[in-house]
């Protein structure tokens, strides 16, 4: 289960987060959305302990993984850029094919496109086991069947571990076929939450309905 109470970030007078409570069950898949400097990215870094908080208290799981919305290689083949962290062979191989990436094996992963080094990224954070999955805008480089590619493979790494995934999303897509919850963001606030298709139905607030709009439309 993740807990938070009174969380705050502050940069000098700037208040970037300020979410009193929220709660997220321990097998839980919650999207994160809101425009540009909502407070997502701010969010998942404090609950991945890459940034401090400013006030509150953050109750996470010890094992977490995070995947940052920059995708990144390191010198080397595909299955290199996986098994860098002692993963097995066999792992990396098999989640290569699932994301179809598995015809570029000897390729240097400094040479793939966005989109491919994206999905690598995701195949090498789910290499591994965790309690708390933490993924920020998994999808942002991918175009339609990437997307569908990567948010399978979410799906199946849940059940295989049981674990809550949090992610940062600009893609209405992505949280209505991959989470149980969506949190619209503003100002790093709380502006709705509930089911994703309930919330992108009814938001509640005159912001979150002109947000919403907005999102359906840049689909």
């Amino acid at each position: 289960m993740i807990e938070i109470k009174d969380l705050k970030k502050c940069y000098g007078e700037r208040t970037v987060l300020d979410i009193p409570y929220l709660k997220i069950d321990e097998n839980e898949t919650v999207a994160f959305a809101g425009a540009n400097g909502s407070g997502k990215t701010t969010l998942l870094r404090i609950l991945a302990g890459m940034i401090k908080k400013s006030d509150g208290t953050v109750d996470v799981p010890e094992k977490i993984l995070y995947m940052p919305q920059q995708s990144y290689a390191f010198r080397g083949d595909l299955i290199k850029n996986i098994t860098v962290g002692n993963s097995q062979k066999e792992k990396a191989e098999e989640l290569l094919e699932k994301l179809e990436l598995s015809h570029l094996t000897d390729k240097k992963a400094v040479s793939l496109s966005g989109g491919e080094l994206q999905r690598l990224s995701l195949c090498r954070v789910l290499s591994r086991k965790c309690e708390l999955l933490l993924l920020d805008e998994p999808t942002s480089a991918c175009d339609a069947r990437g997307a569908e590619l990567v948010i399978k493979a979410i799906k199946e790494y849940k059940n295989e571990n049981g674990c809550a995934v949090l992610m940062s999303t600009h893609s209405p897509v992505l949280a209505l076929n991959s989470a149980d919850r969506l949190i619209i963001l503003n100002g790093g606030r709380i502006e709705a939450d509930g089911r994703p298709k309930e919330v992108l139905n009814n938001p509640g607030t005159e912001w979150a309905k002109s947000f919403i709009a907005g999102w359906k439309t840049d689909a």
